[in-house]
């Protein structure tokens, strides 16, 4: 088994083991640990983007900017460009805040945070992608709560990722309150390795634009010190990538049409970092740049500890 081991003082604090999974052709064919099973949450949002895009009437990716396809598969950071451009989108779809679903909290970026009194709807991290859902449902004439699962929007979602995929899904309720899919790593990266294979082949089609704007503007996929931005920026291969929840980070990665899905067992974001690096690094893709994910800091800033990968597990 891998794991990314941590430590303090020289000595094992914790231990994180971690599965991974490389989808090309439709075939897995590489892969550390077990096919874990587990939520999409934030990562399955470029292919939720590419329904509400598929649904808006007379729209189409081809109508929209980078910087706005890449807040509509975001988990953005709640900084004030991040919330701009959401604003924007809504005022083009003649839309307000108070119609989104997702409910609000405070902006992920800490000085950002400090400057909201009151946070709402547009500084969650799903508001772009809550934007193309609302402005779909009022395109369709649809209920615009389009939280339940029986509602069409994500009765479409749910068949998109099972066809990409090739599993069936079973039901969750994301932190933005819309259902989110159960799966195995293997459907994820298979398809992961869609979204490549249309980066590649059509970058024209739908999801072939959503995976070159996450690649062009990845700051609006993510943020400041985010690891999105860092994997985007210091690859030395053109990638997309997003990070979903409890330690899930998928990548698409055009020139070899993979599809790539990492999981933290234990969900730990930082520790999914770690892995997130080491996983590449053995497809041939390096990261480059500082990675401070790998050090251990207290609260002074102080180097502590250190984080990194384990193989194979040991006692």
């Amino acid at each position: 088994m891998h794991a990314v081991e941590c430590t303090r003082g020289g000595h094992r604090e914790s231990i994180h083991p971690f599965s991974a999974v490389v989808v090309e052709r439709g075939a897995v064919t590489w892969s550390v640990g077990d096919d874990v099973s587990t939520f999409w949450r934030s990562a399955c949002k470029p292919f939720q983007l590419s329904n509400s895009l598929g649904h808006l009437n007379g729209l189409s990716a081809r109508d929209f900017s980078d910087d706005e396809l890449a807040i509509g598969a975001a988990s953005h950071s709640g900084q004030p460009q991040h919330v701009a451009l959401v604003e924007k989108l809504l005022a083009r779809f003649g839309l307000s805040a108070e119609q989104l679903q997702c409910g609000g909290h405070p902006p992920m970026h800490e000085s950002s945070a400090k400057r909201v009194e009151t946070p709402g709807n547009l500084h969650n991290n799903c508001s772009g992608k809550h934007t193309f859902m609302l402005a779909a449902c009022k395109a369709q004439g649809w209920d615009l709560d389009y939280r339940a699962p029986t509602h069409p929007l994500q009765v479409k979602n749910r068949a998109l990722l099972e066809g990409l995929g090739g599993h069936a899904l079973q039901l969750g309720v994301d932190g933005c309150s819309i259902p989110t899919f159960f799966a195995p790593l293997s459907a994820m990266a298979r398809t992961w390795s869609r979204l490549a294979e249309a980066m590649s082949d059509d970058a024209d089609s739908t999801l072939g634009r959503i995976g070159l704007a996450m690649h062009r503007s990845p700051f609006f996929v993510s943020g400041d010190e985010r690891l999105d931005l860092r994997v985007t920026q210091g690859a030395n291969e053109w990638l997309a990538v997003k990070v979903g929840a409890e330690g899930l980070f998928c990548i698409a990665r055009p020139e070899k049409r993979q599809g790539i899905a990492v999981k933290v067992h234990s969900g730990n974001a930082d520790v999914a970092a770690v892995a997130v690096k080491w996983v590449l690094a053995q497809q041939g893709v390096n990261v480059q740049g500082e990675w401070p994910w790998s050090v251990v800091k207290n609260v002074r800033g102080v180097e502590v500890g250190a984080r990194a990968v384990v193989t194979p597990l040991s006692p």
